[in-house]
């Protein structure tokens, strides 16, 4: 059985960084710490080291039942047996991506404004990642910050499950749940951190401590 789609604190994957550290090793900490889903998006390491860093996590999310997705690349997904996939907008089409995976996996989605949410509503999704939140280092391409304004607007059209993401820690993690989103996705948070369990366990308590709030 898959594990459930839960986007309370989404964690992705990046080797720069994670400083020379063992990602595997950081994410079970992070799981540790109250992580909910992985997503392995190393698009600098050669297909083959992202193979094989994927059925590490494999094993790994199997082991925690929490859902591993894989950026863009449909295939290493099938390759890894992961839960999901999720695509940009220049990616695969949903519906394309859905039919190659099978049924029962999950379908991911990024949409920054309203236009872009044209591709969600035609091909259809099981969540959207919406960003960039606030200005982040760890995706040259993810455009200028949408902030609060950017995500209730996205909020407003749809009632897909929705996670934030870019630029996001302890901050500005309470601004970008008070916007409606379901979680929030996150990498130096808590890749980044010294001690990735704690900063886990501190996102996840601001996160659920502002669900109870609504």
């Amino acid at each position: 059985m898959r594990p459930p789609l839960d986007l309370t604190l989404y964690v992705i994957t990046d080797t720069r960084v994670a400083r020379g550290r063992d990602q595997v090793e950081l994410l079970r900490a992070a799981i540790r710490g109250g992580a909910t889903m992985v997503q392995l998006r190393d698009k600098e390491l050669p297909t083959r080291d992202q193979y094989e860093l994927g059925r590490r996590l494999r094993e790994l999310t199997r082991a925690a039942r929490v859902a591993l997705i894989v950026n863009d690349r449909v295939d290493l997904a099938m390759a890894i047996d992961a839960d999901g996939v999720h695509l940009g907008q220049d990616d695969l089409p949903p519906r394309v991506a859905r039919t190659l995976l099978g049924h029962g996996r999950i379908v991911g989605v990024s949409a920054g404004n309203p236009a872009e949410f044209e591709l969600v509503r035609r091909e259809g999704a099981d969540y959207i990642g919406t960003g960039p939140f606030a200005a982040t280092g760890t995706k040259a391409d993810a455009g200028g910050a949408i902030g609060p304004a950017g995500l209730r607007a996205l909020r407003e059209i749809t009632n897909l499950p929705m996670v934030a993401i870019g630029g996001i820690g302890p901050a500005n993690a309470v601004a970008a749940m008070a916007t409606g989103a379901n979680g929030v996705a996150v990498i130096s948070a808590v890749l980044g951190a010294d001690d990735p369990e704690r900063a886990a366990a501190e996102l996840r308590r601001i996160v659920d401590a502002s669900r109870r709030g609504r």
